[in-house]
């Protein structure tokens, strides 16, 4: 999603990128169903991603698209544009070809129950990539980033942007009361509630406190929640927030827990008469590490993002491909949290990192991640 890019004022945290996951003990779990060992070469797999709307998810088919060609499999990757019906046709059309395993990152985690039946029926892995797939036993594992910790470092950002906290999680010499909205991601979305839930940890005791105000009153997830993670939604609901809640007062933080989100956030913002030397923007969150919201961090306007290196869920994904087509049991490092309510999914986890003005050279130049060209 590529908006107008606005934001605001950066204090430093560096945080080197781990592999570490969090959860049980890394260890292999048996796989049902799998294919004979040596049944893999030329095997088509099939991929589906939600939307080339947002950038991140065309690097993730990119990448997972690419690792799997390198391995000799034969990938069918598909975008859904967001629309449940058009992922639904693309998942029954790679099994109706004959595809060997299937790599979700579902738009609806529940709305492809019948597809991963029929996937079943035909002794079909699934792996879920980055979105949990919920409410059936036919998904086999679970390829993602620690969301709960998402959230946790989209609050801390925020804490550390209003001075309540340091870099180094101290205390910060803040005092508040600081006045913010919070935000959430679309309700079909597991990870959304892992966001949510992991913020709000960290921001309730301050809020209860009264160290943090939500003028407008919103906090629970149902109210806070945009659908489609959709950038004008966003918008529009900063808008009226506005209007409704901040005719005598300043917005001085607002949690976006994705940076599309925020764009359109900052957006409404800069329409208040926010952004100028005597109104600067509040500290907004985000996700993602995309570049017009890292171009904006740049630009004191959003304030920090949470960084996922998709060449590393892709990497991960791919492993776990390459040794559930060959009769083998892949890596996790989870396999406790992730209940889908049927059962929990045997899950790898990767680590966000958080990114701030000071330290994205360090985090997403320096890893090649972007090239400094395109920050510019």
């Amino acid at each position: 999603m590529r908006l107008a890019k606005l934001a605001t004022v950066p204090i430093g945290l560096a945080m080197a990128l781990a592999m570490t996951a969090c959860g049980s003990a890394t260890k292999t779990v048996d796989q049902e169903a799998a294919p004979s060992a040596g049944s893999a070469t030329g095997a088509l797999v099939g991929v589906t991603m939600p939307t080339k709307s947002s950038e991140r998810w065309i690097h993730d088919g990119d990448n997972v698209k690419s690792s799997l060609e390198k391995l000799g499999y034969k990938v069918d990757l598909q975008y859904a544009e967001n629309d449940i019906p058009t992922q639904v046709n693309q998942i029954e059309n790679q099994i109706t070809k004959g595809a060997k395993l299937l790599i979700i990152a579902s738009i609806d985690g529940t709305a492809i129950t019948t597809q991963l039946q029929q996937a079943a029926d035909a002794k079909i892995p699934v792996i879920a990539y980055d979105r949990l797939i919920r409410n059936t036993p036919n998904v086999d594992y679970y390829a993602t980033f620690d969301n709960h910790k998402v959230g946790v470092q989209q609050a801390t950002s925020l804490l550390v942007g209003l001075g309540l906290k340091k870099a180094d999680g101290s205390d910060g010499d803040a005092k508040g009361p600081f006045n913010i909205e919070i935000f959430a991601g679309s309700p079909d979305d597991n990870n959304a509630t892992f966001f949510y839930n992991g913020a709000m940890e960290v921001l309730k005791p301050y809020i209860d406190k009264g160290t943090l105000v939500v003028k407008s009153g919103e906090t629970d997830f149902k109210t806070v929640a945009i659908l489609r993670w959709d950038p004008a939604t966003a918008q529009k609901r900063m808008e009226d927030l506005i209007t409704k809640a901040y005719s005598d007062a300043k917005v001085q933080g607002v949690l976006s827990p994705y940076d599309g989100l925020s764009i359109g956030i900052l957006s409404a913002l800069k329409s208040s008469g926010y952004g100028t030397a005597d109104q600067p923007y509040p500290v907004v969150t985000g996700q993602d590490a995309e570049v017009a919201s890292v171009k904006s961090i740049i630009a004191d306007e959003q304030y920090a993002t949470i960084y996922k290196d998709t060449r590393k869920l892709a990497e991960v994904t791919v492993k776990m491909a390459d040794a559930v087509l060959k009769g083998g049991k892949p890596e996790v490092n989870n396999t406790t949290d992730y209940d889908n309510g049927n059962k929990v999914v045997p899950s790898y986890l990767l680590e966000p990192v958080v990114v701030y003005k000071d330290n994205y050279k360090q985090i997403l130049v320096d890893s090649g991640y972007y090239t400094e060209d395109q920050l510019k």
